[in-house]
């Protein structure tokens, strides 16, 4: 899984790309057919936004998700992806 990370108007530290990859790596033991991610993580303002998109074998997954701190917005990101991919699990399963 190749993971491109992106920062708008905030400086990506390694403990947030850390943070980041960890998170990333469990949701691929869910769904190993995980190619690409693009995670862009932005601040405007008071709020603090993370959002996704991963390339998976047959389909393309979207999630955005804001919050005022940034590593419970990448949480929130992360949990919305997981229920995505298990979505696209069953139903490349069903096929």
């Amino acid at each position: 899984m190749q993971l491109n990370l992106t920062g708008r108007h905030v400086e990506i530290t390694d403990s947030l790309r850390d943070y980041v990859n960890n998170k990333f790596a469990k949701l691929e033991r869910h769904f190993d057919h995980i190619n690409n991610v693009h995670v862009i993580l932005d601040v405007e303002k008071l709020s603090q936004k993370a959002e996704a998109t991963l390339h998976v074998s047959g389909a393309e997954l979207f999630a955005s998700t804001e919050h005022q701190d940034m590593y419970a917005a990448i949480d929130g990101l992360i949990d919305k992806l997981d229920r995505q991919v298990i979505k696209h699990k069953e139903k490349h399963a069903r096929h």
